[in-house]
């Protein structure tokens, strides 16, 4: 087999963290606003069809 040498993700250069890290932040915001929306349009389909 090809020979690829060896990793280098952790020391590799440009990795940036913080924006991995904001960028994941972002994602769980986003994430529980679709779902409190989720929740406000199952209740109110409870309410209004019940």
């Amino acid at each position: 087999m090809a020979d690829h040498g060896e990793l280098e993700y952790a020391s590799a250069m440009g990795n940036d963290y913080n924006a991995h890290e904001q960028t994941y932040l972002n994602f769980l915001t986003l994430t529980k606003a679709i779902l409190a929306v989720v929740i406000v349009i199952v209740i109110g389909l409870a309410v209004f069809l019940a």
